[in-house]
């Protein structure tokens, strides 16, 4: 298995170790529900070198990147993040990504590991897109308390970054770039940086006590509280936006794959849906699980797990239209496990937005 840089640090710190994505990363520390819950009160930080890192020089490097995804790229302004996916020719999400706009001639992209080899290789074929990903780290402390530790280590930036904004700036002496997204639905942001600089940073963010390590368990409860879709799992080549519930990211007054087939689905309305699902009790959906109403199948769940701050079973599940609908009951599993499809966030009492 690969290794990031900072393997090292959470092997000594006595992090469980768990294979994703051909990489070897700490599934957790102290245990996934207190690191959850750590993230959802204070603040956490995560090992996120395993993405892929491109920085998009040029118009016409811009345009080229915009028609192989459903945003407007060119029209983003500078300091801004946009969420937007990578497609085939059908119109297939090969990866979803996030794009921030450094200035007038450059973008810097972030993308998932499963994939990276195959996106690498699509955008190595448009002049102006280099890979930085070897040589960048990535670690996102997130929760209610982060932009106050950030603060106190002098990083300025922190103070009056927004939602979906980002810029570049130096931190602890070095140069980072440093978006404020969020995966986990509370206040948090993702710092990158030269990765013999990362064991550094790591270290100097665990000095605060407000801080403490969490791995891939914790991100994912915490994902899919807020209905947050992981690439590869909850959509993939076979799935076009329209059926990931991207519908409002997508931007139709430009060229993209498969546009054409996505307007006949969005004007008759015939596609799948994916939609946020919860239980009654702690009783978990599982990727995989059948979904039934009226005992007819009608999708299947993709992503679930117990939710710790909803203190019930809470999944994302793709199903057919008439099925979609908040408030339908459904039935999921060998068991008939009950489940309600709610509007997202399944999770409401998130930070992220916090001004």
């Amino acid at each position: 298995m690969k290794q990031t840089p900072l393997y090292p640090v959470y092997r000594e710190q006595g992090a469980k170790i768990a294979e994703f994505a051909g990489w070897a990363l700490p599934l957790q520390f102290t245990g996934a529900v207190v690191e959850h819950l750590q993230v959802r009160t204070a603040g956490g930080i995560f090992d996120c070198s395993h993405m892929g890192e491109f920085l998009v020089t040029g118009r016409r490097a811009i345009e080229s990147l915009g028609c192989l995804t459903v945003a407007d790229l060119p029209g983003l302004k500078p300091g801004r993040c946009r969420y937007t996916v990578l497609l085939n020719e059908r119109g297939g999400i090969l990866d979803d990504i996030v794009v921030l706009r450094l200035d007038a001639d450059r973008l810097f992209v972030v993308t998932n590991a499963g994939p990276l080899d195959q996106v690498s290789g699509i955008l190595a074929a448009i002049p102006g897109i280099e890979n930085i990903s070897d040589q960048t780290a990535k670690i996102d402390i997130q929760g209610p308390l982060s932009r106050d530790v950030l603060l106190a280590m002098g990083c300025e930036a922190a103070r009056d970054l927004g939602y979906w904004t980002g810029t570049e700036t130096e931190f602890l002496g070095m140069p980072v770039r440093i978006t404020r997204g969020g995966y986990t639905g509370e206040l948090g942001y993702e710092l990158f940086l030269p990765a013999d600089k990362a064991v550094t940073v790591w270290n100097r963010l665990l000095e605060d006590g407000r801080v403490a390590p969490c791995g891939l368990a914790a991100r994912d409860t915490l994902r899919t509280e807020v209905s947050f879709p992981l690439s590869g799992q909850d959509f993939g080549p076979e799935v076009t936006p329209l059926e990931a519930g991207m519908e409002r990211f997508i931007h139709w007054d430009h060229h993209f794959p498969g546009r054409e087939r996505m307007i006949r689905m969005r004007d008759t309305g015939d596609y799948s849906r994916l939609v946020p699902v919860v239980s009654p009790d702690r009783r978990a959906p599982r990727h995989g699980f059948e979904v039934r109403m009226a005992d007819r199948p009608v999708g299947e769940v993709t992503s679930g797990t117990f939710g710790p701050s909803l203190g019930t079973g809470v999944g994302l599940a793709r199903v057919i239209p008439y099925a979609a609908m908040p408030g339908t009951r459904l039935k999921a599993g060998p068991r008939d496990l009950e489940l309600e499809v709610v509007m997202p966030p399944a999770y409401r009492k998130g930070t992220c937005r916090m001004k």
